[in-house]
């Protein structure tokens, strides 16, 4: 079954939510305590979408498997050029290619906007998401120890970046 990346709409809202919350609830790639509601997420595609910025999802068959999105890395105007992805993958398919296929449509997304950088922050033992994000031109720019709690532990960041397009001018 072929994979497709599309713009998501606010009836994908709902497995957007699904999504999000397993890896609230189960993993250190949101540091958040506990679960969001659909109204919430239909917010936070609504704002998105509303800035300018993609919210994407991928699809296999009539199942939403993953989402992404990008928005301001800081709100500040110096920052205008640079942005900060998320992406997330249901947990039965991992390790299927979809967080590469949602992270090359965010890059292209960003160049057509004419953002200069793309950020990620991961939680430092997120091998799969620093390796995704490594194998598509991102590199470790900042490591930041202890920065974040989560399950009763210390969690360390990893800021990671990638230089979109060398003629945007600032």
């Amino acid at each position: 079954m072929s994979l497709i990346v599309r713009d998501a709409t606010l009836e994908d809202a709902g497995d957007v939510l699904a999504i999000y919350n397993y890896a609230a609830l189960n993993t250190t790639a949101v540091w958040t305590d506990g679960p969001v509601d659909l109204e919430s997420r239909r917010e936070w595609i609504s704002a998105r979408q509303q800035a300018g910025y993609p919210v994407l999802v991928a699809m296999k068959g009539r199942d939403v498997v993953g989402f992404a999105s990008f928005g301001d890395f800081r709100p500040l105007p110096g920052y205008r050029h640079t942005v900060e992805n998320s992406v997330y993958v249901d947990e039965r398919h991992h390790r299927a290619g979809i967080g590469r296929s949602l992270v090359a449509a965010l890059i292209e997304r960003a160049m057509a906007l004419d953002k200069h950088t793309m950020i990620a922050g991961i939680e430092a033992a997120n091998a799969g998401s620093l390796a995704l994000h490594a194998s598509l031109g991102f590199a470790e720019v900042a490591r930041m120890p202890e920065v974040g709690c989560k399950f009763g532990r210390w969690l360390d960041l990893v800021f990671m970046q990638k230089r979109l397009a060398s003629d945007v001018r600032p």
